[in-house]
């Protein structure tokens, strides 16, 4: 977690969502689609919540681990849901 390198929370949740929305660019990439990313607006939207819920439970004290499952969860949930209801 880049919070663990004494990085801002704001820099943290931008990196959260590069990081998230890149890899799901050289996915779709890989397999010659073009990118989620470019066509849904809640894949980084999703990617900016999980991030966020990450850096306020490290800046709130709770421990690391649980801190980024809980963000990976939430982003989980929040596309889910996007594609359930399309």
């Amino acid at each position: 977690m880049t919070l663990s390198f004494h990085l801002n929370p704001l820099p943290s949740i931008l990196l959260g969502v590069i990081t998230g929305a890149g890899g799901g660019i050289i996915r779709d990439v890989l397999v010659a689609k073009l990118p989620r990313v470019l066509q849904v607006e809640i894949y980084a939207s999703a990617a900016l919540v999980g991030a966020a819920v990450a850096v306020l439970g490290h800046v709130l004290g709770v421990a690391a681990t649980i801190s980024s499952v809980a963000g990976v969860l939430v982003c989980f949930v929040i596309r889910v849901l996007s594609v359930s209801r399309g």
